[in-house]
């Protein structure tokens, strides 16, 4: 994904780290990718055997540039360091790799002597340099000052977010005449992290006007997708991939991007694969309410809409987090509608323990007909997920694009509150369900889900019966 969203170099992890590391190495050389393929490695004859051994087009030869690096973690001298960096740039170049020589620590460095590595370094064939700000100390004052002189060969910057400067000093290094950036999906990384993928495309696309180069339509596809593969969540207020990064509650604001979105978004979430989505809370106003439930089919007179906005606040200031299902649920008791569900359990079981797969079979009826689904699943609750999207599939694909749970108190006897977020044919829907069980809760949260997605199916089949 990284290679077909438009990204120039991958670095493929590090040769040296395992057996797997170097296997993922060789899968990934051998895949035909548009990218560079490039791996980490020491100034170590074994490393770079095995970058060039498992298929790596390029190296990124990292050696130690601060004294602080050199005598203490090295215990070796710079005239040792310099040795060591040329003798293992000429033989990479032997082994026909392309070279990016990174001067470790180089924020923390003596300027004369990055420079007399990176000199030596293009002397003995090294094509490309980089410059490391490994515990994130630069400024981006400081960053004009010392990457104009560095410039000898198309040079990469490489930060740190230890103090959450490394946007800005990467920004800053590509004007001061850094030619290349090293990023990562969502600012994953050792500590803090590094800078992010998605922050720095977007910024030099509508800050800077430059082309990236990069498909940003499937920035947040790419996102999830690293997110739910590492299982390190997207913090909710993240810039661009965040749950709230195009989520509006604010009356205000809400009123304002629904009459005209840059108002409020300094950026259309289609650009970078998102959609706009209007919270609603104890801040939202009627304009908000009222769009929300259009979307949804559902057109209240002026008394119902002024009770459902009443209803609304009320939740919100009880401090619960208002999903679709909750404003449907308000909306149809308020309407005085009456829904039958298109699913309804009829049971489910689940297998789970230290020497068992976890397994779940679930019993649905859907519109009328009995349809059993049965699939087992990395824990019980991901077998349950799986078995109920196996039961609809007949009728519907419908896909889990969230799942989130939190404990409402504590004890071993908690209420969990499991919020899920479904999509179907693009459109997408938020639902809850609060149990002491967390796996009825997740359950009873995706049928509630399910059912709004396929009850909109009835309804637009019906409308366009008619």
């Amino acid at each position: 994904m990284l290679s077909d969203i438009g990204v120039h170099v991958v670095e493929v992890g590090s040769v040296a780290a395992s057996d797997g590391e170097r296997e993922a190495l060789r899968l990934i050389s051998d895949a035909g990718l548009n990218a560079e393929i490039c791996t980490y490695v020491r100034a170590v004859v074994q490393d770079i055997d095995s970058a060039a051994d498992y298929g790596a087009d390029s190296v990124h030869l990292v050696i130690p540039v601060s004294d602080l690096h050199i005598e203490k973690k090295m215990r070796k001298t710079r005239a040792q360091i310099s040795e060591m960096a040329f003798s293992a740039v000429t033989y990479a170049r032997e082994r026909g790799l392309i070279v990016e020589l990174s001067g470790e620590d180089a924020s923390r460095a003596d300027p004369a002597f990055v420079q007399e590595i990176f000199a030596g370094g293009i002397e003995r064939g090294a094509e490309r340099l980089c410059f490391c700000d490994t515990v994130g100390l630069l400024t981006p004052e400081r960053v004009a000052e010392v990457i104009p002189h560095l410039c000898l060969a198309p040079l990469s910057i490489h930060c740190h977010d230890d103090l959450g400067m490394a946007m800005a000093n990467t920004v800053a290094a590509l004007r001061a005449g850094a030619q290349c950036a090293h990023v990562t999906v969502n600012g994953m990384g050792e500590r803090a992290g590094n800078t992010p993928l998605e922050e720095l495309v977007m910024a030099l696309e509508l800050l800077y006007h430059y082309p990236t180069g990069i498909k940003t339509r499937e920035i947040y596809h790419l996102s999830s997708l690293v997110s739910r593969m590492t299982g390190v969540p997207l913090p909710t207020n993240k810039a661009i991939v965040g749950e709230m990064a195009f989520t509006h509650e604010s009356g205000i604001h809400a009123h304002g991007v629904l009459r005209e979105p840059s108002t409020y978004e300094p950026v259309p979430p289609e650009r970078v694969g998102r959609k706009r989505r209007i919270m609603l809370g104890k801040h939202s106003g009627s304009a908000a309410v009222e769009a929300a439930l259009a979307e949804m089919h559902y057109h209240p007179d002026e008394s119902q809409l002024k009770e459902i906005l009443k209803r609304i606040k009320a939740l919100g200031d009880k401090g619960t987090r208002i999903t679709d299902t909750d404003l449907i649920a308000v909306a149809e008791a308020v309407m005085a509608i009456e829904c039958r569900p298109v699913l309804k359990m009829k049971q489910f079981t689940v297998v789970s323990g230290s020497n068992v797969i976890p397994t779940a079979s679930v019993t649905m009826d859907v519109r009328g007909e009995e349809v059993t689904g049965a699939s087992t699943g990395a824990g019980p609750v991901d077998a349950a997920m799986e078995a109920l999207r196996r039961s609809v599939a007949a009728v519907a694909d419908i896909r889990l694009e969230e799942y989130h749970v939190d404990a409402i108190h504590g004890g071993t006897d908690a209420l969990v509150d499991v919020t899920v977020r479904l999509s179907k044919d693009g459109k997408i829907i938020t639902s809850r369900g609060a149990r002491t069980d967390i796996i009825m809760a997740s359950v009873e949260a995706v049928i509630a889900g399910m059912n709004r997605l396929l009850r909109e199916e009835n309804e637009d089949r019906s409308q366009n019966t008619h």
